[in-house]
């Protein structure tokens, strides 16, 4: 389960965001709405670790996150925790599978090809597997990056604006990826986004 209370998080003394209490249970997504500036990725870094609160908690699976050492939360993460970026990141001299063999080496986790075939084939990308990132196409990529974030089995899976630079079919058939990858292993789902096209699929919301 997910539950983060009385977050709060301050840029240079000067800019303070207040977030709601989150609670997520087993398999639940959540959509989190909301315009520019007004926080949303700063709050999905907090409930990926990326960021300390000025105050407040992220528990997941039962640890608090700033409560673990940063090789601790590092590892936690690598595990745990699936993030789909806004931007892609990519390691551009390696293949596809090269990139998915490093996310599972950084968990800790053995190199597992059969699921790297699994994952990808779900993901109508198995034959780009020795493609490098910079020669797939936009729709690719996107699927990539949820391939990498899902490639370890996360509890949890975290997802920037994922559809905001698609056109209207890609941005439904990204939202119905990524919940189909946390259905398939009962992850939690949070994607955070300005993008309105995306509240039809979601039953629960929460607007910032």
């Amino acid at each position: 389960m997910l539950t983060t209370r009385s977050l709060r998080f301050t840029y240079d003394q000067k800019i303070e965001f207040q977030f709601p209490d989150i609670q997520l249970g087993v398999g639940n997504s959540l959509l989190i709405l909301g315009e520019s500036g007004i926080g949303k990725t700063t709050l999905l870094h907090l409930i990926a670790g990326l960021l300390e609160p000025s105050s407040g908690s992220v528990e997941l699976m039962g640890s608090v996150l700033h409560d673990l050492s940063h090789a601790q939360l590092d590892r936690f993460r690598g595990r745990h925790i699936g993030l789909v970026f806004q931007r892609p990141h990519f390691i551009q001299a390696l293949s596809l599978r090269e990139n998915l063999e490093l996310v599972q080496y950084l968990a800790g986790k053995p190199r597992d090809r059969e699921r790297i075939r699994e994952v990808t084939e779900s993901l109508g990308i198995g034959q780009k597997l020795s493609v490098k990132p910079r020669r797939l196409s936009q729709g690719e990529q996107q699927r990539a990056a949820i391939a990498l974030a899902v490639i370890n089995r996360p509890q949890l899976i975290l997802a920037d604006e994922p559809t905001s630079s698609l056109d209207d079919k890609n941005c439904a058939k990204a939202a119905s990826l990524l919940k189909e990858q946390a259905a398939s292993t009962g992850a939690q789902l949070v994607i955070i986004t300005h993008d309105q096209r995306l509240k039809d699929q979601f039953q629960n919301t929460m607007q910032l």
